[in-house]
């Protein structure tokens, strides 16, 4: 028979960030950015990211992705979309959980 799928990136268990909380992105496009969390996809692994007090430069790439026209978006071109990174490129930034 077949073997059944196995979500190796879903979150089993405690995570050391949650809903609401500040945290550093410590890798990838948006690292030493700060940001609050949204929401926490356990079953991807990853975390949607709220970002304050970014840079021109930065905003003007923020969660943009090219769509092609189609019946819902007759325009095509850049829609805004959240951000999310994976759960283990960000760290609880210290500042923040000793002033709550």
């Amino acid at each position: 028979m077949g073997k059944s799928k196995v979500n190796k990136t879903a979150i089993v268990g405690k995570t050391h960030v949650k809903k609401g909380d500040v945290v550093l992105v410590n890798s990838g496009k948006w690292k030493g950015e700060t940001a609050k969390i949204v929401a926490v996809l356990r079953e991807k692994g990853r975390v949607v990211l709220e970002f304050s007090g970014l840079s021109a430069e930065k905003k003007k790439e923020f969660g943009l992705k090219t769509v092609r026209k189609s019946q819902a978006n007759p325009q095509g071109g850049l829609v805004e979309r959240a951000v999310s990174v994976h759960i283990s490129n960000v760290n609880l930034k210290v500042e923040a959980k000793a002033e709550a």
